[in-house]
């Protein structure tokens, strides 16, 4: 089994993968590392939905653009900020839950929903399974909300895939270290000499790869952020209860 360390050091967003299946066991394993991770005040507003199912993960594959990985792998899991409980707990007592009227209660609950996913792909990848992230789900969250039963008070924020892998990734480059480590406060020197350095370095890693297609850092994130990337996460977001003038 390879270290902690070297299992986050070494991540690699798999997407080529088997059809051979998770056993349950191993499934089982990964899954606790998110049931077991912290949430904000104990809110436990983390819930997994699990689908194996071809015909679902076929649908959440065109939910999610068309990413055909999320149909061929045996298993995608869901990960919902679900406010849902606390609200059950509130009304056990006789008291109103308000907090899911604000914008902090998006902000806490993708934050622990990005802790139970961060547990779950280091836990699959501990298990010599391939992983990789998926936020295209929001991209018509009312589909995936339809689609898993997601009642009032929750809301799908990633998933993601789990598999064998076939062909193995690349493992990426990152930008500089410089810009991601800063001691004390925020260090702007230097930001867009360190980003021009990446782009050229990401150039020759598509090179070298085989992926005439590749582009640099900023083209390919300006390509998602010179829009609104996912324009109906907001609508969805109101729909299920949720609020953001607070």
């Amino acid at each position: 089994m390879s270290s902690l360390i070297d299992i986050f050091t070494s991540h690699k967003s798999d997407r080529s993968f088997t059809d051979h299946p998770v056993a349950d066991a191993v499934l089982d394993r990964i899954i606790s590392a998110a049931y077991y991770a912290p949430t904000s005040v104990n809110s436990q507003q983390v819930s997994l939905v699990v689908t194996r199912d071809a015909a679902k993960r076929a649908q959440i594959a065109a939910i999610a653009g068309g990413q055909p990985w999320i149909a061929q792998a045996p298993v995608f899991i869901t990960f919902v900020l679900d406010m849902h409980k606390s609200n059950l707990a509130h009304q056990a007592i006789g008291r109103e839950q308000i907090a899911q009227q604000s914008i902090e209660s998006v902000v806490s609950g993708a934050t622990d929903v990005g802790i139970a996913l961060g547990s779950v792909m280091a836990a699959a990848r501990a298990e010599g399974l391939g992983i990789v992230p998926i936020g295209g789900i929001r991209r018509d969250a009312e589909a995936m909300i339809e689609l898993l039963e997601l009642p009032e008070y929750t809301f799908p924020v990633a998933g993601v895939v789990i598999g064998h892998v076939d062909q193995p990734a690349h493992q990426k480059p990152r930008l500089p270290l410089a810009t991601f480590r800063h001691e004390e406060r925020y260090q702007q020197a230097g930001m867009a000499q360190h980003i021009a350095a990446y782009n050229a370095q990401l150039t020759e890693h598509w090179r070298s790869t085989g992926r005439s297609d590749g582009e640099d850092w900023s083209h390919s994130v300006s390509g998602y952020y010179q829009h609104i990337y996912f324009p109906h996460v907001l609508s969805a977001l109101k729909k299920q209860g949720f609020g953001n003038d607070k």
